[in-house]
């Protein structure tokens, strides 16, 4: 008799309709960069997934004085990570390159997509986050992905397997 596996959840790359689902979510992006002086910096925070353009992007908003954002403007080639801490451990890896499409600015087109966000991250509250701090100006980058890569499920991929798996 077999051992039950269904713990593992489902194991491999996750197709683009899981991507989407999981991409829609409330979870925070860790976006990596470089830094003034070519040292990795990562921060969390929020971000949009738009399939509206193409195959997707994923648009940032920084705050005017976030240092990161002065990083993307001078190398924009990036990474992110959207992952989850709970079984079935999903993970979406992506290379990108990051468009500046507004300099720190009040009212422009982040407005629209930071009340998206505000929704989707605080729910009906969110515009009693967003509401106060409009007149605080705001950069708008794009970041058009380069190479996605996913994963789920409890289990390794075969190319980390250098033996035959345990039974």
């Amino acid at each position: 008799m077999a051992e039950d596996q269904s713990w593992r959840g489902k194991v491999g790359k996750m197709d683009p309709d899981e991507i989407d689902q999981f991409l829609s979510a409330g979870r925070l992006v860790r976006l990596a960069c470089v830094d003034h002086d070519g040292w990795p910096f990562v921060v969390p925070m929020w971000y949009e997934w738009d399939k509206s353009e193409g195959d997707g992007v994923f648009w940032v908003i920084p705050r005017m004085k976030s240092a990161w954002a002065q990083y993307l403007k001078r190398e924009p080639r990036c990474a992110i990570t959207i992952d989850e801490e709970q079984p079935p451990y999903r993970k979406v890896l992506v290379k990108a390159e990051a468009i500046l499409v507004e300099e720190p600015n009040i009212g422009g087109k982040w407005v629209e997509i930071a009340t998206k966000m505000s929704y989707r991250y605080l729910g009906e509250n969110g515009p009693k986050y967003l509401e106060p701090t409009l007149n605080e100006p705001r950069w708008l980058y794009k970041l058009k992905p380069v190479k996605i890569t996913t994963w789920q499920g409890v289990d390794w991929h075969k190319k980390y397997v250098t033996a035959g798996k345990s039974e």
